[in-house]
C-alpha cells in the first residue's frame, strides 16, 4: 500500500540556523520557509536526490511542535512520510486493521498541496507516520 519515502521531518528550535547548516555544511538544496497555519508549523524542505528532509518549526503558541521541542530542546526526528496512491482507501484499510488516524480522520492539505493524514505513533512502534496522496 505505501509507496516511496516522501520525507523525514525534523523539528528544530531555530529554523534559520538549521537551514543554514544544511545549506553550508552539507551543501544541500534548501527551499524557502513556508508557513502552514492549518498544521501550526513553518516548514523548509531540503531536496535530496531520493527524498526530502522537512525542517519543522512552531508557528504560534498552539503548534504541536512546541510540546515536542519542550521534550527535545535540541530538536529531533518528528515523523516519516510515505506516499500512497489513494489516501481514503489507505485510511479505510488502516482503520479496519485497528490503526488510529489522528484528528477527525479526514485528510488535510499538506505542505506539498496534497492530501495528508497522520497515524498514531503508538500504532507504529513509537513513530508518527504521515501519509501523503500522490
Amino acid at each position: 500500500m505505501i509507496g516511496r519515502l516522501n520525507h523525514v521531518a525534523i523539528a528544530v528550535p531555530d529554523l534559520e540556523a538549521a537551514s543554514a547548516q544544511y545549506r553550508t555544511m552539507l551543501g544541500a538544496d534548501v527551499g524557502a520557509p513556508q508557513d502552514e497555519p492549518d498544521h501550526g508549523v513553518t516548514v523548509v524542505f531540503i531536496n535530496l536526490p531520493n527524498t526530502k528532509i522537512e525542517l519543522l518549526y512552531p508557528l504560534g503558541d498552539d503548534s504541536p511542535i512546541n510540546g515536542f521541542l519542550e521534550k527535545n530542546p535540541s530538536g529531533g526526528i518528528h515523523h516519516v512520510c510515505y506516499e500512497v496512491d489513494d489516501i481514503l482507501a489507505a485510511r479505510d484499510h488502516l482503520k479496519a486493521e485497528g490503526a488510529r488516524v489522528l484528528g477527525n480522520g479526514e485528510p488535510k492539505i499538506g505542505a506539498h498541496g496534497k492530501p495528508v493524514l497522520f497515524l498514531h505513533p503508538k500504532d507504529f512502534n513509537g513513530c508518527l507516520v504521515e501519509l501523503e496522496q500522490v
